[in-house]
C-alpha cells in the first residue's frame, strides 16, 4: 500500500511540476509576437522560429527542456533565430495567425515554423520527425536548426 500511494504522489508531483511551468502565454497576441519577431530577425540578420504549442502538450514542454539544457544548440538558436511561441489550446486557437501560417497545426503538437526576415515562411517542421524514442534526438534537432539558418539560406556560400 505504502508503494502505490509513494508512486501516486510521485506522479502527481510530476503533473504538477509540468503544469505549472508556463511555456504559452495564452493571453498573448500571437500576431503583434510575430510581427515583433520578424522586425527584431530583419534587425539582427535572423530568421523567426516559431514553437506552436501549449502548456497542456508533454511534447511541446519536452521540447523547451530540451533545447534550453543542451548549451549548443541553445547558443545555436539564440545566435541565428529569434523565437516566438504561439500558443494552441482549447481557449486560444491562434486560428486566423495559423491559417496565415499554412495550417501547421495539421502535424501535431509542437509544430515549428520558420520565417525569414520579411516575415516570409519558409519552412514547417513536424517534430515527430526529430523525435527518438521517448525523447527528442540531438542530432536531429541541431541539423533541424542548422539546416533552415540564414547562413544555411544564403546563396554566397554555396559559390
Amino acid at each position: 500500500m505504502k508503494n502505490i500511494l509513494f508512486i501516486a504522489i510521485f506522479l502527481m508531483s510530476l503533473s504538477g511540476t509540468q503544469a505549472q511551468e508556463k511555456i504559452y502565454n495564452p493571453e498573448a497576441n500571437a500576431k503583434e509576437d510575430i510581427k515583433a519577431a520578424v522586425k527584431a530577425a530583419a534587425e539582427s540578420g535572423k530568421h523567426v522560429f516559431l514553437q506552436i504549442g501549449g502548456n497542456w502538450c508533454p511534447w511541446c514542454i519536452k521540447f523547451h527542456r530540451f533545447t534550453e539544457a543542451d548549451a549548443e544548440i541553445n547558443d545555436f538558436i539564440q545566435r541565428n533565430f529569434v523565437v516566438a511561441k504561439v500558443n494552441y489550446d482549447p481557449k486560444n486557437k491562434n486560428e486566423e495567425v495559423l491559417a496565415g501560417l499554412g495550417y501547421p497545426q495539421r502535424f501535431g503538437f509542437p509544430v515549428f515554423v520558420v520565417l525569414d526576415g520579411k516575415g516570409n515562411r519558409i519552412h514547417t517542421q513536424n517534430s515527430a520527425f526529430l523525435e527518438k524514442d521517448k525523447d527528442y534526438d540531438r542530432d536531429k534537432v541541431l541539423r533541424f536548426f542548422k539546416n533552415w539558418s540564414p547562413a544555411a539560406l544564403d546563396p554566397a556560400n554555396y559559390q
